[in-house]
């Protein structure tokens, strides 16, 4: 087996050992924000890349094309690439067939330096409690986003990644992080978890001062959605979380 070929499956492996890292994974991973090529990735280059810690990975030449370069003295993550091979049937019929794995060269957006993507042009306002998250050590990042996906919280990376400037996001995922804090939270889309999230953002808003009225029907429709996996009604849903979303916003605006 090709040495290199061999380091990666190893660096596979070795993730696997801590059962931990792969639900998280795979959750953030079916969970793109944009349309980035890794995102056109078999589910265990993403997973390559995720390892790193690092965003946004792609092959030289895929940053050539958006006139950026890799910066002198990175070194390159590897990811596994099909080695198709050609042949001829005993028909004389041109065929293809997969003869192994190669291994491919990619840096992340961080290894690069030119032009700025799209996603870099985001400008996050000053948010309300970003300090609270400093002091919780969770760090505040843009990412690329589309029209469903505006954010997440990573416990793993310690990150929560915004695509929106809106408040209510923001508070959305920073109520997740207290969540995190004081019970502890699942990978992925839990139903519970996401309405506590939207109730504690739109509580929150009221108690900073904030109008977010233009988002009440968005908070509803949200609640809404999660409540239907768990077959009750949007009130019984708030009824369910009401009590540990009191909890959890007082921790996060340190009252006793």
């Amino acid at each position: 087996m090709n040495s290199k070929v061999k380091s990666v499956l190893d660096t596979i492996l070795e993730q696997f050992k801590n059962s931990d890292n792969i639900p998280s994974a795979i959750a953030l991973i079916a969970f793109p924000t944009a349309d980035l090529p890794m995102f056109r990735w078999s589910l265990i280059n993403q997973l390559l890349c995720y390892f790193t810690g690092l965003t946004d990975f792609r092959g030289y030449r895929q940053w050539e094309e958006v006139k950026r370069h890799v910066k002198k003295g990175e070194k390159a993550s590897y990811i596994l690439v099909p080695w198709i091979k050609k042949d001829k049937t005993a028909d004389g019929i041109d065929t293809t067939l997969l003869a192994g794995f190669v291994t491919g060269a990619v840096f992340a957006i961080e290894q690069t330096e030119g032009e700025p993507v799209e996603y870099q042009k985001i400008q996050l306002p000053k948010l309300p409690l970003m300090e609270r998250a400093t002091e919780l050590g969770v760090n505040v990042a843009a990412i690329p986003g589309n029209r469903n996906n505006l954010g997440y919280y990573s416990p793993n990376k310690k990150i929560i990644a915004l695509a929106s400037p809106e408040e209510c996001v923001w508070l959305h995922e920073l109520t997740h992080l207290a969540d995190d804090k004081v019970n502890g939270i699942k990978g992925g889309q839990d139903p519970i978890q996401e309405i506590t999230a939207e109730l504690g953002s739109l509580a929150l808003c009221n108690i900073l001062g904030i109008d977010g009225s233009k988002h009440f029907g968005n908070h509803y429709r949200y609640i809404e959605r999660y409540a239907k996996e768990l077959d009750i009604s949007p009130y019984s849903a708030v009824l369910k979380v009401i009590s540990n979303t009191e909890k959890i916003l007082k921790f996060l605006l340190k009252e006793k």
